[in-house]
């Protein structure tokens, strides 16, 4: 088993690195953290140039902003390796010791997409270095990576904190059965206690059965598990049970890969991310 987190020297990635040795030691999953280096913005200021600039004056500036792009390049590397060394001292901290490391340049999206064929989930946090936490944006980079990937999904919350105690948000359709199923089967959530919350109409029978016979199941991983069925607009119910429970993660299944739906992250999937303020792990 493999795990990759994402680091990119923002507020998150402290909490990225505790949740990533967490899981990696609970899993005994190798680990791997990753940073990419982005060099599109620094290329386009370059040929940004205006054509009243004479040819000669327009040589010698190309000329000097080019060393100055290679000494910028030079420098993003070094904090890049700098970023990951301390990843890597991060998790040794926490009591894992193994890790590699992978500094890449190119977009980032494309490059966790090539790289995360041989890997089990990625870690990445809810918001990077430009995130702005007064209006509770999600990056972009966040969205991005959740629509393209396929792969499980722990995005980390600002603080880490062991976790006691998960919530599964249950709906009963495709994406929900898969988590109900990876949850069971993974030693991550062993000794847990479990909320399983479906937000339906109460009179639903057939998924109330659903409900049961996934409750059954969780009970293989030995923790307490507790079923809950109740009316409402689904985020709202679900945040506020995260709280009032004292939930430690949140468990949920998100869309699959239909061409409307790969234009923007399913709603309810979206509010829960910025609204919760623990770790949310996605499966498809």
């Amino acid at each position: 088993m493999k795990l990759i987190a994402l680091v990119d020297g923002s507020e998150y990635s402290h909490s990225v690195c505790d949740y990533a040795a967490w899981a990696s030691l609970r899993l005994n999953a190798k680990l791997e953290t990753l940073h990419v280096l982005d060099d599109r913005n620094n290329s386009a200021k370059l040929s940004n140039l205006s054509g009243n600039i004479g040819l000669g004056a327009r040589t010698a500036l190309m000329e000097e902003l080019a060393e100055i792009d290679a000494q910028r390049s030079k420098l993003a590397q070094l904090m890049g390796r700098a970023i990951l060394d301390d990843a890597v001292e991060r998790i040794g901290e926490a009591g894992f010791a193994d890790v590699e490391t992978r500094l890449r340049h190119g977009d980032l999206v494309e490059t966790v997409l090539s790289t995360e064929g041989d890997a089990d989930c990625l870690i990445l946090g809810k918001r990077g270095e430009a995130a702005d936490f007064a209006k509770m944006h999600l990056g972009s980079n966040l969205e991005r990576i959740v629509r393209a990937s396929r792969k499980p999904i722990l995005i980390a919350s600002r603080k880490f904190k062991v976790p006691q105690s998960f919530m599964i948000a249950y709906d009963g359709g495709p994406s929900a059965e898969k988590a109900v199923e990876s949850v069971c089967s993974s030693p991550l959530y062993t000794g847990l206690d479990c909320h399983l919350l479906c937000v339906t109409s109460p009179d639903n029978e057939a998924l109330i059965t659903k409900v049961k016979v996934a409750a059954e199941k969780l009970e293989i991983l030995g923790g307490k598990v507790t079923t809950e069925i109740t009316k409402g607009q689904p985020a709202s119910i679900i945040s506020e049970r995260v709280t009032e429970k004292e939930i430690d993660l949140l468990v949920m299944g998100t869309y699959g890969h239909s061409k409307i739906r790969s234009l923007i992250i399913g709603s309810t999937t979206t509010e829960l991310i910025r609204k919760c303020l623990i770790p949310v792990i996605l499966y498809r």
